[in-house]
């Protein structure tokens, strides 16, 4: 038996807590303040780019990156800004749904799965929904404590 420390590898489990924020601090997830989680490493429970960072790192590790403008969740694209006509809104909406803009709105995809856009205009007709992830195109903090890697 070596004593060398378990380094986390593409098909790792980790016990762990990290914590997602803007550059300027503010948390948009952090588990330091709860329990810890657990992950099985190429399922998809953290982006791609995210688990890439964590490869190689021993257990114990503690360690925050900066993330460069659209690396987490990529960039914005302009082309997931998009009209949705009143109707579909209403589709897809509580029967007394009072919509404000910045809204995140949650729509059936036509496959049967979910998508979620954020409303920028309310118009009569139509309105003008952004299905980019909130967080595209921002840089980000990447905080991570590994506590165990199996």
């Amino acid at each position: 038996m070596s004593n060398e420390q378990p380094v986390v590898t593409a098909s790792s489990y980790l016990t762990l807590n990290y914590r997602l924020a803007s550059l300027d601090g503010a948390d948009i997830v952090t588990t330091f303040a709860t329990t810890p989680a657990t992950l099985l490493m190429g399922q998809g429970q953290l982006a791609p780019v995210l688990e890439a960072l964590l490869i190689g790192l021993p257990e114990g590790t503690h360690k925050t990156f900066e993330l460069e403008p659209g690396v987490g969740f990529g960039p914005r694209n302009p082309e997931l800004i998009r009209e949705v006509s009143r109707a579909t809104l209403d589709a897809n909406s509580a029967p007394d749904a009072d919509y404000k803009i910045g809204d995140l709105v949650d729509f059936a995809a036509p496959g049967g799965g979910r998508f979620a856009g954020i409303l920028r205009e309310l118009g009569q007709e139509t309105c003008l929904f952004d299905f980019n992830h909130p967080l595209a195109g921002q840089p980000l903090k990447f905080e991570v404590q590994l506590i165990s890697v199996l």
